[in-house]
């Protein structure tokens, strides 16, 4: 095969344009291309009378020796495939089942790699099915009960099933773990140009279809999957784990735990902490929601109010305040919906939300700013908890249990809304218009201010008065480490800390990259599992 990169085409070009762009580039003549496959795909706004894409192919071909040293192109090399490689099975037998706590990202792939691996591993999750989760999640935000084990935080997908389901993580991949992610999201149901574009995402309407596929697999391969299973309790003798009790009855023997539990398992770290299990506190990021008109995104992006071929705009915006704390926007979601995302009675949590065409009115994504122990109060591992649990109660104190909003202009002038400009809400849940400066501390606002007034400088009308707030988002990412050894061990053994719940993991990729390196630990050390 032969890579070509930086190949560069107009937005709205054929494959035929593809094909004869690839040959010009070789120097061969278009029907000596057997086939071109796309890897990657980038979009080049910068001049928006000028938008295109830009490729990198592998081309085969014959002869590809004498068309490299004819093309005389610093971007056409040979293309050097790589492939993920799972570990063969270690030697150390097992007597149970590994146990997987939790069915996000990093419990599904974990779940899946080890299944296919014969280790037929058992899956608990404290919420409900995908499907029973969703139809609980939209009786809440027509104004019906919480459920608290089964909401946009917990049960079947984890958090990220109610996302915009984006994809793209910064972690370096020299073993291909994320490809092994993509092609798994894939063969589940993913549409397959996730494979290449540069930014891709699946949504949650498709989303919660892929997870249902994944569960139905583990089954197949001999694993497990049980819902409305709390894990209460984790057994330990002589600093290893042998066991766990579920919903305060059952306990149920396993000879590794898996403990891929979510940024939101709090009444989890509780227990945990309570029996020695090591963690500390970490930083994360706390702030608001900010909601724009999509077409006032896209013609900031591209010169357009709506491109047919590009589809909703997106953007990630950071800038370093006065008082020296960062702010910067995170899970920017095109076309979505900020939706109520709590998860604990009283206490009121936002989140953004997209289905997979992103054709909602509005774009939104947080202004978050980062938070740090020194700023929690405390010498507890659980402070974090603490801090976020103040801001969300204050959240549904201030916005009577429905989502609290206000426009940008009254929150600079911090004074509250009382009705909408020219933005018209996207959101999922009641809403209550009040004053945002009640619910976070003074730095976060004025750094949320400043930021948002330097953000204009890059999109404009970013700092339209009638921008609309809301908050609070305080679940960016968990608060705390379950911290792990090179052998990704806890220091109780056979208890092995996975994903974002454990802090290691910061999105829906990067928590099922860490649920397969979890995974391959638990390979090379034990033969697989039999009954």
């Amino acid at each position: 095969m032969i890579r070509i990169n930086q190949l560069k085409l107009a937005v709205d070009h054929t494959q035929e344009d593809l094909l004869a762009k690839a040959a010009k580039t070789l120097r061969i003549p278009v029907t000596a291309i057997q086939s071109v496959k796309i890897i990657k795909q980038s979009v080049d706004a910068r001049k928006k009378e000028e938008i295109h894409f830009t490729y990198s192919v592998d081309v085969e071909t014959n002869n590809e020796e004498s068309i490299l040293h004819k093309a005389k192109n610093p971007n056409v090399i040979l293309a050097v495939k790589k492939e993920y490689q799972f570990p063969v099975s270690g030697t150390v037998p097992m007597t149970n089942r590994p146990v997987i706590v939790g069915t996000g990202p990093a419990g599904l792939f974990c779940g899946i790699m080890l299944a296919r691996s014969g280790y037929r591993p058992l899956l608990l999750e404290r919420g409900e099915d995908v499907d029973s989760r969703q139809s609980a999640v939209e009786e809440f935000w027509n104004g019906g009960p919480l459920k608290t084990d089964s909401n946009v935080q917990f049960g079947e997908g984890g958090a990220g099933t109610f996302s915009d389901g984006k994809l793209n993580t910064l972690v370096k991949d020299p073993l291909m773990r994320n490809r092994k992610v993509l092609e798994l999201f894939v063969e589940f149901g993913a549409d397959p140009s996730i494979l290449y574009v540069n930014k891709p995402h699946i949504g949650t309407d498709v989303l919660s279809g892929i997870v249902k596929n994944m569960r139905q697999e583990i089954i197949r391969l001999g694993g497990e999957v049980r819902f409305n299973s709390l894990v209460t309790d984790v057994l330990i003798k002589d600093y290893s784990i042998w066991g766990i009790r579920v919903n305060d009855e059952e306990e149920i023997p396993a000879d590794a735990l898996i403990l891929a539990i979510g940024h939101s398992a709090r009444d989890t770290f509780q227990v945990l902490e309570r029996k020695g299990v090591p963690m500390e506190a970490k930083a994360f990021a706390v702030g608001l929601r900010i909601q724009h008109p999509q077409e006032e995104i896209n013609r900031s992006q591209y010169g357009l109010s709506d491109h047919q071929v590009l589809g909703a705009a997106d953007y990630k915006l950071t800038h370093q305040c006065k008082n020296g704390r960062g702010v910067y926007t995170f899970c920017m979601c095109p076309g979505g919906y900020v939706v109520n995302a709590s998860s604990e009675a009283n206490r009121l949590a936002v989140n953004g939300m997209s289905y997979q065409k992103r054709d909602g009115i509005n774009a939104n994504s947080a202004l978050i700013v980062t938070v740090t122990p020194e700023d929690f109060g405390g010498n507890s591992p659980l402070a974090g908890i603490a801090y976020q649990r103040k801001l969300e109660e204050a959240a549904y104190t201030q916005g009577k249990g429905r989502i609290p909003i206000q426009l940008y202009g009254d929150f600079k002038n911090n004074c509250s809304s009382g009705s909408f400009g020219d933005v018209m809400p996207a959101l999922k849940g009641g809403y209550e218009f009040t004053n945002l400066r009640g619910i976070v501390p003074d730095y976060i606002s004025d750094s949320i201010i400043e930021g948002v007034e330097a953000f204009e400088g890059k999109i404009r009308g970013f700092r339209r008065k009638d921008a609309i707030l809301a908050g609070v988002e305080s679940r960016t990412s968990s608060p705390v480490r379950i911290t792990r050894d090179e052998s990704l061990e806890s220091r109780i053994k056979r208890l092995y800390p996975c994903g974002e719940g454990a802090g290691y993991a910061g999105g829906i990729t990067s928590a099922a990259m860490d649920g397969i390196k979890v995974a391959e630990a638990i390979a090379s050390r034990y033969k697989s599992f039999s009954f």
